[in-house]
């Protein structure tokens, strides 16, 4: 759990303390020698509003004894709507408090809901707050953490909320950050400026330090121009380390070879159009010759950094080592739960990916009982299973799944799903000709007002309103590069434009994701070392805000879009947590 980042919680309870009240470490009014196993027996015969206030002080008498753990669980089942007042601050102040301490965000979201309702001085209301924007980190709601914790910089001026501040603002996709600017002042407009400096750059350090210097002699008084944020200071050791010579593994012939076309051209014209000129590229057929033959080719060539290869098999072979020879970004993953290897990054268009990202969503969304509607095959096995997995893992409930024939009509296996079930979701995983024909099929049997959330295959990425206005209010998640207006606010706003005008004009449209995947695999070798030493490290994608886990796996946060008149249009974030609240 995520600390506060100052002593704003210790000045906020010594205002308490002034007040009259007691708190070492608990929250409260008065200091009871009351045995709290008694407080609560007493609070199961008294009237709600007795009961809630009594429970109160058997939570804050555990607390002080070191019972935090059972003082949260009590805590956090007192019904707020049953205290007023200092009742309410307390418990407020309590259970933030001890939901920070032993690891739980939910309990301090849940205790700094409505703080414009509480009696708090000006102390109390910004530790809260801060707290707040922290649990908002670390439960994955970017957007809502840099609201809260920009307001409280901005009544602080403390440097010290920086690195909080910068890890929330790199979650957030490029069309939200642009409006978090115009939502705020000054202080918030820097730091999105600061933010998109950096996405901009294009992995040369020296070149992004001398940006970062224009930035800061137009903000001197900004907290970010006084201390950059850690993760920036920690780029300056990979000064003159950057990537020069990468070598590329991919299959010229083979089942896989067409694939390795379209990525490799992305990569090539990513290259071409990229601002440094200096880099290299070798590429080196992997077709024949075994993993250790490969890499002993690319270091005779001089190359720091490895891409590919594509074959998962491969990559599982790698995975399984202690240490690869070079730097590598393989073009897949590994079928191993974990990867083992020291310097491998592993990358990849995973529907998987994109379904346990769906799972989340739809939760944040406020659905808890999901239909799945998946395809009868080894695909929709695996994805299923992902958002099943993830589905659960939130606390949902899944009514029915149903596995459909791909080549057979939509009507029936459509209507299974909500038969003798009342899911508030359906998740469907289904290419454009078998998707279009679910929601009119819903509207059939009663069902259109039932949500329908998906995974990017549903959308071939050309426009046709006059087909795609079946899926009107379907929502779906894809690469920026598919949806340009709902991801970016129209395409000069995408990353690597000119990648994208030329591969656009020249590319198949139905491997156009997979040359996407190509820009950013060249764009991520060349910033393996920075992904190596500061692991938090971003890249703002052609395929999506690109980050690394702690074992090297590359995953996506892709942008969401809703069909209105069959085009794809912006959606926003989820507003669970007070996402489109004030925090």
């Amino acid at each position: 759990m995520l600390k506060l980042t100052r002593g704003l919680l210790a000045i906020a309870l010594l205002a308490l303390l002034l007040a009259g009240c007691a708190y070492q470490p608990g929250i409260v009014e008065r200091v009871t020698d009351d045995d709290p196993a008694t407080l609560l027996e007493q609070a199961q015969q008294q009237e709600p509003a007795q009961a809630a206030r009594t429970r109160l002080d058997a939570a804050d008498i555990l607390a002080r004894q070191g019972q935090r753990t059972q003082a949260l669980e009590i805590a956090r089942q007192i019904d707020r709507s049953q205290l007023a007042g200092d009742p309410l601050t307390r418990w407020a102040l309590l259970l933030a408090d001890l939901g920070e301490s032993e690891g739980d965000p939910e309990a301090v979201i849940q205790a700094t809901q409505g703080l414009d309702g509480l009696a708090l001085n000006r102390s109390q209301t910004l530790a809260l707050r801060e707290q707040r924007g922290l649990a908002l980190l670390e439960q994955g709601k970017p957007f809502a953490a840099a609201r809260a914790l920009l307001l409280v910089q901005a009544e602080s001026d403390d440097e010290a909320l920086n690195d909080p501040i910068w890890r929330a603002l790199g979650g957030v996709e490029q069309r939200r950050l642009a409006q978090l600017g115009e939502l705020q002042g000054a202080l918030t407009r820097g730091w999105v400026e600061l933010m998109e400096t950096v996405r901009s750059g294009d992995g040369n350090i020296d070149r992004l330090f001398l940006r970062l210097d224009e930035w800061r002699s137009r903000n001197q008084r900004h907290p970010a121009a006084r201390r950059l944020p850690a993760d920036l200071i920690a780029l300056r050791n990979l000064r003159g380390q950057e990537v020069q010579h990468i070598a590329v593994l991919l299959p010229e012939s083979g089942p896989l070879s067409r694939i390795a076309t379209a990525i490799g051209e992305g990569i090539r014209t990513q290259h071409r159009l990229s601002d440094d000129a200096s880099v290299r590229l070798s590429f080196i057929d992997s077709t024949s010759g075994n993993l250790e033959s490969l890499y002993r080719e690319a270091e005779n060539r001089g190359a720091q950094v490895v891409i590919g290869p594509l074959s998962k098999d491969r990559v599982s072979e790698l995975e399984r080592l202690n240490q690869v020879p070079l730097p590598t970004l393989a073009l897949n993953y590994g079928k191993g739960a974990t990867n083992a290897a020291e310097g491998l990054f592993q990358y990849g268009l995973s529907a998987e990916g994109e379904a346990m990202q769906v799972a989340r969503r739809a939760w944040d969304d406020g659905h808890r009982r999901a239909a799945l509607l998946v395809p009868d095959n080894g695909w929709g096995q695996r994805v299923g299973e992902a958002f099943w997995d993830e589905w659960r893992a939130q606390g949902g409930k899944v009514t029915k799944a149903v596995r459909y024939n791909p080549g057979a009509s939509a009507t029936e296996s459509t209507r299974r799903t909500i038969a003798e079930s009342r899911p508030d979701l359906l998740f469907m995983l289904a290419l454009p000709d078998y998707a279009r024909q679910v929601p009119p099929t819903l509207d059939y049997y009663g069902a259109n007002k039932l949500p329908i959330y998906a995974t990017s295959h549903l959308f071939s990425g050309q426009l046709n309103p006059r087909l795609d206005s079946d899926l009107n209010d379907v929502m779906f998640l894809d690469i920026p590069w598919q949806i340009p207006d709902a991801a970016a606010g129209g395409e000069d706003a995408l990353p690597f434009a000119s990648s994208y005008r030329a591969l656009q004009k020249e590319t198949d449209p139905n491997l156009f994701r997979l040359s996407a995947m190509g820009v950013d695999a060249f764009e991520l070798a060349r910033r393996l070392p920075q992904f190596q030493l500061v692991p938090s490290s971003e890249l703002f994608g052609a395929t999506g805000t690109l980050r690394a886990t702690p074992d090297g796996r590359i995953q996506r946060t892709l942008p969401w879009a809703r069909f209105v008149d069959g085009v794809p249009q912006p959606v926003l974030s989820p507003g669970a947590f007070g996402d489109e609240r004030t925090p």
